[in-house]
């Protein structure tokens, strides 16, 4: 084993990696040695910076799930935004779950949205599950706020794919939008412009969150489609 991985597995939990493996379909069940999260975050923040944090994240592919973890909290650390953007590039082809997507989350993207923006834009158009997955998760992020143009949800409702964690994440997308940008994406439902499991998801998270009024909610309820034939 390599140094870091003895260090995880110096960290194992047996009984959460049984608990972990049915939660992640698409991981191998020999992937997971079972290490909390908080115990993966405090080893990214004792190793960053650190020549053994280099070499690491420039060996790929990893073996266990929790190597891929530790490699997205190390991405998330790093001050620099052109670093963690070359970083991030050359991680997602690798990323194989949800819980790996999700969890990168680079703190240093907020400091140029617009080179953000463009990458957003090559990720969106990949091939790959996860890269997508990414892509519309940096949307929801960043550009919801002060950032938000109507160009935004044009560009997540227009992603046409057949991965459940692509669509799961358009629904999560659009839901969150919903909840800081309601009157602009609220026409997406009204209008039919979703697919009808996305459509229908995001109504369901939409109404399952606190940032949507009761009346919102009653409204929302109203437009509820019958699933499509697929």
């Amino acid at each position: 084993m390599t140094a870091i991985q003895e260090r995880l597995f110096a960290l194992q939990d047996a009984d959460y990696a049984a608990f972990q493996r049915p939660l992640m379909p698409t991981v191998g069940e020999e992937a997971f040695i079972g290490v909390r999260t908080p115990a993966l975050r405090s080893l990214a923040k004792e190793l960053r910076g650190t020549e053994e944090a280099e070499a690491f994240l420039i060996s790929l592919p990893h073996v266990y799930f929790e190597e891929n973890q530790l490699h997205a909290f190390l991405i998330a650390l790093e001050k620099d935004f052109d670093t963690a953007l070359a970083q991030t590039d050359a991680f997602l082809p690798y990323v194989d779950n949800w819980a790996t997507c999700d969890q990168l989350t680079p703190k240093s993207f907020r400091k140029n949205r617009a080179v953000l923006g463009e990458a957003i834009d090559r990720w969106i158009s990949s091939e790959h599950e996860y890269t997508v997955r990414f892509a519309i998760k940096m949307r929801m992020d960043h550009f919801l706020d002060e950032a938000f143009t109507p160009e935004i949800p044009a560009q997540i409702a227009a992603v046409q794919r057949e991965e459940y964690y692509i669509r799961m994440m358009q629904a999560w997308f659009f839901a969150t939008a919903l909840a800081k940008q309601y009157e602009a994406v609220l026409p997406y439902l009204e209008q039919n412009r979703l697919e009808a499991w996305v459509h229908n998801k995001t109504i369901q998270k939409a109404v399952e969150s606190y940032r949507i009024t009761p009346e919102q909610k009653t409204s929302l309820k109203m437009l509820r489609r019958k699933p499509e034939r697929r």
